[in-house]
């Protein structure tokens, strides 16, 4: 096999790895199942300090202070123009485990963008049952196609994506086709922007002929002319 042969097969290797890594390494406020259980918590002590203090107390000040400073305010970003309110379908002969899950449901969309099939699962993690996390989750008056354009544009602030890439990213966290595609066009995303911005990406880790990058691109869902423009602002 030729040196040509080989250096081909290892760049498509390398173009794999690296859009597989975009689908797993997401910015931390991403990491659902790790991040939101201790923003509630710190949220919960801060809440129950402040209580406990008063408002002109000093320990109430910190921890205000100290609430506005946490990287939990970025979390809240997603969501933050999130219409949620309680589904007509709540009743009072909800158990306690589907209480507790409509009220867990409640949070954790306040806080970022979930589609309907991840916030189920985010649910089940904290432990409770099949049954009641979709009675929290369908409990709730959420507009997941809304969901879907907030978590567009929360990725496109960690990273560069394509409009195919970032659809694909949207259906890999459970969001439907037409509710991805829906939150890739309301990202407002200008496509070019992004093809010079990932460019840059890849040649801070490794380096590219021109018509490898412009093939790279290409790989990514970005468009001919995208991957051209990308390529020419990075000094091609």
């Amino acid at each position: 096999m030729s040196d040509v042969e080989n250096d081909g097969k290892l760049r498509r290797a390398e173009a794999a790895a690296e859009k597989a890594r975009k689908k797993s390494l997401r910015p931390w406020y991403q990491k659902k199942r790790f991040a939101i259980p201790i923003i509630l918590v710190v949220l919960s002590g801060i809440s129950a300090l402040n209580n406990e203090g008063g408002s002109d107390s000093p320990s109430s000040n910190l921890t205000q202070s100290s609430a506005a400073a946490s990287p939990s305010a970025t979390a809240s970003e997603p969501a933050a123009d999130a219409d949620v309110s309680t589904s007509e379908t709540t009743n009072t002969n909800e158990t306690a485990g589907q209480r507790n899950a409509r009220g867990s449901a409640e949070s954790y969309i306040r806080n970022m963008a979930f589609s309907r099939e991840g916030l189920i699962d985010q649910l089940l993690y904290e432990g409770y049952s099949q049954a009641d996390a979709e009675y929290g989750v369908d409990a709730i008056d959420v507009d997941w196609t809304d969901q879907a354009a907030l978590s567009a544009k929360s990725y496109l602030r960690s990273m560069a994506f394509s409009k195919e890439g970032l659809i694909d990213q949207l259906i890999y966290e459970g969001f439907s086709d037409a509710d991805a595609a829906y939150g890739a066009e309301a990202s407002g995303a200008d496509w070019n922007e992004q093809a010079a911005l990932s460019a840059a990406s890849y040649l801070r880790s490794m380096t590219f002929s021109r018509q490898g990058l412009i093939d790279q691109l290409l790989y990514e869902g970005f468009s001919l002319s995208q991957a051209e423009y990308g390529v020419g602002q990075n000094g091609y």
